[in-house]
């Protein structure tokens, strides 16, 4: 019997581990081409748009051994090319992945026309909506800040869809608790908790930020604690699925998210570290349950 199986909405998972959004692109990126992907839980794909976007202005990225700062601003080739090349390849070389599509938008409307053609493809098995990036000018954290807004946006989306929904929750918000009641009241199928946490680095010796685009996402272990005590108080008081990630590291971090109130967990800074941090995880996760005496990843309580 596999114990750290997990069953969620639209998703069987032969662990609860998966990359977070934008570390493996579309399976394509080349930190992850020496891997065996089917030994993910799922794959989450790069956030996705309606039309090609070319992001914020370079460089994109900076990290250092505690933390990483990124304002990619959801650069993508479009919601097109996504399906009739992306994905198929993906399908082609791992078809029992369970694959989850992060959409992104502008408007409403972008996000139902993204949701939608996710839907029709066939492709994947679950949709992550992506309201939460805090990186990008237009749509993304405007829709996150805002319960009622955000719980009008997932209503539409899914009275448009038949895959499950599940939402990203941003740290940069006033009352997580009360947005994620919102996207409950809306009827999403899960929430995703939390996005990166809006920052900042500075060149002293160039005397300008370390980002093109000024402001960025904190990733990294300085994550960790804020995503527990988010998800602890959500888990509280919903009882939709959560699948964690901030900070993600060791197999400890995995149990932790668990006790805290999740029921997966998505990993993202530690790829720069190791592109196989997701399967490395998952082979730890049984002997160290049973050194904890836990039977199954089910058998967690939340503390």
């Amino acid at each position: 019997m596999n114990n750290i199986q997990v069953e969620l909405p639209g998703l069987s998972l032969s662990n609860p581990l998966m990359p977070a959004s934008g570390s493996f692109g579309y399976g394509d990126f080349s930190n992850c081409q020496d891997l065996d992907l089917s030994q993910l839980g799922a794959l989450v794909i790069k956030t996705t748009t309606l039309e090609a976007r070319e992001g914020n202005p370079d460089p994109k990225m900076w990290w250092n051994d505690e933390y990483s700062l990124n304002a990619v601003g959801l650069k993508n080739p479009g919601i097109d090319v996504v399906i009739k090349e992306k994905l198929p390849q993906l399908k082609e070389k791992y078809p029992s992945l369970p694959i989850i599509a992060s959409v992104g938008g502008n408007t409403v409307e972008d996000y139902c026309q993204v949701a939608q053609l996710f839907d029709q493809s066939g492709l994947v098995n679950a949709l992550e909506i992506n309201i939460s990036c805090p990186n990008v000018k237009k749509g993304g954290l405007a829709f996150g800040k805002d319960p009622q807004f955000a719980k009008e946006l997932t209503e539409k989306i899914k009275s448009l869809v038949d895959l499950p929904v599940y939402v990203k929750l941003s740290p940069n918000v006033d009352d997580v608790v009360a947005m994620a009641q919102a996207l409950e009241e809306a009827g999403a199928d899960g929430l995703t908790m939390i996005n990166t946490l809006l920052g900042m680095g500075i060149d002293i010796k160039e005397k300008r930020p370390v980002l093109g685009n000024g402001y960025g996402g904190i990733s990294g272990p300085l994550l960790k604690p804020l995503a527990l005590r988010m998800i602890h108080q959500v888990r509280q008081q919903s009882q939709l699925p959560i699948i964690g990630v901030g900070g993600v590291c060791t197999v400890d971090d995995v149990i932790e998210m668990f006790m805290a109130g999740a029921n997966a967990v998505q990993v993202g800074y530690q790829h720069f570290k190791n592109p196989g941090i997701c399967i490395d995880l998952a082979k730890e996760l049984p002997s160290r349950l049973a050194e904890l005496g836990i039977s199954s990843l089910t058998d967690i309580q939340v503390i």
